[in-house]
């Protein structure tokens, strides 16, 4: 992660030699587990079994309705709003430094905490999205339909806005001058406001499912909740099999480079805690801000790439397709990186989010540093429980991303035998599941090579 206040936030456990067994055996015992994962599905799942279509278990009537009400909207999308006012209370008018939560707010509450928000409750973030408010808002007192916009919004785009948007925050936190400045967390925070809105008005509600880069970004993580709706008619909310709902994750152009953005993002952050890195690369750039810049950016579009790349060829290297559909494959794939996606970054900011966050909610209780403690948070203090418990910290990490990459190869699997034909339905999947343990080493290597 970046520096904030002035202060590097380690959110790894401190180097491999935190695990409770050399790094090596980690490795190795994480692809044995992927192989044999592989193999029982390849010998137990014969069918697909992951359909978002499936009924579920209905939760109570009320939830629905309460979740659906005009008045549970306006209340989330207050709170949301309020929250962006609060935020960018302290980062316009409060003081440069390690008590402004500004930063905090930014890079560990939203950034991070999205991701168990979503997990969690589904996508809440439609709701509590201050640019979603203030469209609603707009809308109302222009007495116009959220849903609809001045121009249908372009098929070609896709998730591509999204993609760039999230490529944009992503090198403002690990590769531009200066990320924990308030001038930066004040730019983000008028651009995304003024843009969000302004494409919501433009082009309807399909503007935030395919172009907010944050609104994207919790949506694919709610994928995997176990919570959802019966079918697009029957719009109850069910719980279901957090891997049936994945496979209902819309498939539109851009979609691989949206996963490849937030996998590969999160990989070039450990990568700049590796001491390679602050040993040999930064004594290239050593005394120059603008080479730094330069580097970081080569390399953080390399990583981006590198998964990309590396996903889409192994997707396409299937037989007993036609071009066309070949194709189509990294697609109809994508959703597969998700949960390796957030296995890797739940491992990644675990101990940040937990400790760095309290830290940014006592910051935030005193928004113009000026000794209030509106929230009634100043006499608290930051636990380091769980950094001062490496072991189980790193036993917690590995997990995570284990998790994930099981996930991820039960539903690439699932898929691939709902696409292929019957002779090319285990043969089709070894080049992605060999991509799959590169993507397990490289994760565990980078998250403790620190």
């Amino acid at each position: 992660m970046t520096l904030i206040d002035g202060t590097v936030f380690a959110h790894g456990v401190g180097g491999s030699t935190d695990l409770p067994l050399p790094l090596a055996y980690a490795m190795v015992g994480a692809a044995w587990a992927l192989a044999l994962s592989f193999a029982v599905l390849a010998l137990a799942w014969r069918r697909p079994r992951l359909d978002p279509s499936t009924p579920g278990i209905a939760l109570p009537l009320w939830i629905t309705r309460t979740v659906d009400s005009g008045p549970s909207h306006a209340v989330l999308g207050v709170l949301g709003v309020g929250f962006t006012a609060w935020v960018a209370l302290a980062a316009f008018g409060g003081e440069p430094g390690p008590t402004n939560g500004a930063p905090g707010a930014f890079y560990v509450l939203l950034w991070v905490g999205i991701v168990p928000l979503s997990l969690l409750c589904g996508h809440v973030w439609a709701y509590v999205s201050p640019v979603r408010a203030l469209h609603r808002a707009a809308c109302w007192a222009l007495r116009r339909d959220p849903a609809t916009g001045v121009w249908a919004y372009p098929a070609r785009l896709g998730y591509w806005p999204a993609a760039s948007g999230l490529l944009a925050f992503v090198w403002t936190e690990l590769a531009s001058p200066d990320p924990g400045a308030l001038e930066t967390v004040r730019v983000w925070l008028v651009a995304y406001v003024v843009v969000g809105v302004l494409g919501g008005l433009a082009f309807g509600r399909r503007w935030f499912e395919r172009a907010d880069p944050f609104d994207v970004y919790a949506a694919f993580v709610a994928a995997l909740s176990p919570f959802g709706r019966r079918s697009p008619d029957d719009r109850r909310i069910v719980a279901r099999n957090p891997l049936s709902n994945l496979a209902g994750l819309p498939v539109d152009r851009g979609i691989v480079a949206v996963v490849a953005v937030l996998l590969g993002s999160t990989a070039f952050d450990s990568a700049l805690g590796t001491s390679w890195w602050m040993t040999e690369v930064q004594s290239w750039y050593a005394g120059s801000p603008a080479l730094a810049v330069s580097y970081k950016s080569l390399g953080l579009v390399a990583m981006i790439t590198l998964v990309g790349g590396i996903f889409v060829l192994a997707a396409r290297a299937t037989g007993g397709l036609a071009g066309v559909q070949r194709r189509a494959m990294p697609g109809e794939l994508a959703h597969s990186l998700v949960p390796i996606v957030v296995g890797y970054v739940g491992a990644h900011y675990l101990s940040y989010l937990v400790e760095k966050g309290q830290r940014t909610v006592i910051a935030l209780a005193d928004p113009l540093d000026r000794g209030w403690d509106l929230l009634g948070l100043g006499g608290l203090e930051v636990s380091y429980w769980l950094s001062e418990h490496p072991h189980l910290l790193a036993v917690l990490k590995v997990g995570l991303v284990l998790t994930g990459h099981v996930l991820g190869v039960i539903a690439a699997h699932d898929r691939f035998i709902r696409l292929l034909p019957r002779a090319h339905h285990l043969t089709g999947q070894l080049a992605l599941m060999l991509v799959m343990v590169g993507y397990t080493f490289l994760g565990l290597f980078l998250l403790f090579a620190g």
